[in-house]
């Protein structure tokens, strides 16, 4: 009771991969270097290999907006048409992305807790053959919804527009065939189930993509598409890199590959359908039941109770850091997140101290009922791992 250990369970930045965190303490090698050349090309290797694809790989120093950035800034041109999925604010930020640089905007608009649906895509493609661009999120971590991905990649793939997604927190959470599905641009970040610190972005680029980078106009310097390509094809960053970022993402990239990216999909899948069940059985009711994403769970609190006094209680009684919704949502859902770095154990936790908080806020709880649905979640699963 007297020590409360700091637990991260937001859906970025997430968990740390320990040997990760000790990879960074090498970080002085130069970046015109042989040494660092070896890593920089095994980490985009290693990214090709656990993201399943031959498309080019690109990575820059910055927060995965910055590679939203690129994908728009790199792969059209002022006044080009482009469709855009909002369904929470990380949707609403693609359009107030592509209206900033001059984009033809128009938003297919999900209510918060729901989700776009690929037949809206089909009929705004089918009414303007001249938009150039689809974009959406994978996942929404704002309200806890995913996106049915592989229906609006084959929609998109049979017409003149390119799929662009910021799959920040869907990958490592949900299956994404990015060349099976037809995805042209697929944004990742460091610090989501990659678990390692918030720095690294990185995007995929398909032929289809680099085909409208040839006629694209937009002003871009940082964010190069061709000069990173160029200069990754070498072995080098085009700017100075963040070298201890590269060491810690180069060793997080073989635990993944040693686990398998199928199963630290699947262990994000656990733990949200064992939180999803704990919340039914604690009599909470989830904000996107419908359509509901892996890499976090929106639950709203009690009636009458603001989510932040439950966000609160996890850090004061518990040392534990979980999510309040955003913007228009903050105080009417709080998140638990399960991407990365994330185990059983936490989710025993956080549902028990889940538990105590709604009991200290005089919300009937039988103890032990959510944590007893988590247990069973996992023993099924271990007897199903058993017999695999």
């Amino acid at each position: 009771m007297h020590i409360r250990k700091q637990r991260l369970l937001t859906p970025g930045p997430t968990p740390l991969y320990p040997p990760a965190l000790q990879a960074m303490m090498g970080s002085d090698i130069h970046h015109r270097t042989e040494d660092f050349r070896v890593v920089y090309r095994n980490v985009i290797a290693d990214l090709k290999l656990v993201l399943g694809t031959s498309y080019d790989v690109l990575p820059f120093v910055a927060s995965g907006t910055g590679a939203m950035e690129a994908a728009v800034s790199n792969l059209f041109s002022r006044g080009d048409k482009v469709v855009v999925c909002s369904a929470g604010k990380f949707g609403e930020r693609w359009a107030e992305m592509t209206a900033a640089f001059g984009l033809d905007v128009t938003v297919l608009k999900a209510e918060y807790g729901d989700a776009v649906k690929p037949e809206q895509v089909a009929a705004a493609l089918a009414a303007d053959a001249s938009v150039k661009g689809v974009f959406v999120q994978a996942s929404e971590t704002s309200t806890g919804a995913a996106h049915d991905i592989e229906k609006m990649g084959k929609i998109v793939a049979g017409t003149g527009a390119i799929l662009v997604i910021d799959a920040i927190t869907g990958l490592g959470t949900m299956p994404l065939d990015i060349e099976g599905w037809g995805l042209d641009v697929v944004v990742g970040g460091s610090q989501k189930a990659f678990m390692i610190p918030p720095g690294y972005a990185f995007l995929t680029v398909s032929p289809k993509a680099w085909k409208m980078a040839e006629t694209a106009t937009l002003p871009h310097y940082y964010f190069d598409l061709k000069k990173e390509k160029k200069n990754a094809d070498k072995g080098e960053s085009s700017y100075t890199p963040n070298t201890s970022l590269l060491l810690a993402f180069g060793v997080a990239l073989t635990y993944i590959k040693s686990l398998g990216m199928d199963k630290l999909i699947d262990n994000a899948q656990l733990l949200a359908r064992a939180t999803r069940a704990a919340a039914a059985a604690l009599g909470l009711e989830l904000f996107a039941p419908g359509s509901p994403a892996s890499s976090v769970t929106a639950i709203k609190p009690p009636a009458g109770m603001d989510s932040g006094v439950i966000v609160k209680a996890f850090k004061t009684r518990f040392g534990s850091i979980i999510a309040n919704g955003q913007g228009s949502m903050k105080g009417k859902i709080f998140r638990i997140a399960h991407l990365g770095y994330f185990d059983f154990a936490d989710l025993f936790a956080v549902i028990g101290e889940l538990e105590i908080i709604l009991a200290a806020n005089g919300v009937p709880v039988e103890f032990g009922k959510g944590v007893a649905t988590v247990q069973k979640v996992y023993m099924e699963a271990a007897a199903q791992a058993e017999k695999a």
